[in-house]
């Protein structure tokens, strides 16, 4: 799963926070603040998916290496219009999109290769949300 926050810091760089589980529990989390800027929340979500893939992408062949037979890995997102980007690539991005269009063209090629798959899950179980904005309540 990966999720990110749009403009939480004081620079208004955003926040991504990743988790790969193989089942239950976490094998692997991260929780880091934005290199750059982003205009929108969209923007966000593709750089927290270009931050996390090298891992995610290692932890597969890590896995295959120790003889399990693993095709591809899941990746998780609660934002459509980034998923749109990622699987569609220029088919769904305007003109004004060069600046992320190596982000995304990246994790097309990723999802191409048949190595990622990329579905949507619903921000309310999306629980990798507690590493990129502070949560309270019954859910959590």
């Amino acid at each position: 799963m990966v999720d990110s926050s749009h403009g939480v810091h004081w620079d208004r760089k955003g926040h991504i926070g990743a988790a790969m589980t193989l089942g239950n529990g976490a094998v692997i989390s991260l929780s880091n603040k934005h290199k750059q800027n982003a205009k929108s929340s969209t923007e966000d979500e593709i750089y927290g998916a270009d931050n996390a893939l090298p891992k995610i992408l290692w932890s597969l062949e890590f896995i295959r290496n120790q003889g399990y037979n693993m095709s591809h890995t899941l990746l998780y997102q609660d934002n459509r219009s980034a998923i749109l980007l990622e699987v569609n690539g220029r088919l769904s991005s305007s003109k004004r999109t060069k600046h992320i269009k190596m982000k995304y063209s990246y994790i097309k090629d990723q999802i191409d290769r048949g190595e990622v798959k990329v579905e949507y899950k619903g921000t309310e179980d999306m629980w990798v949300d507690i590493l990129t904005k502070p949560k309270q309540g019954k859910a959590f």
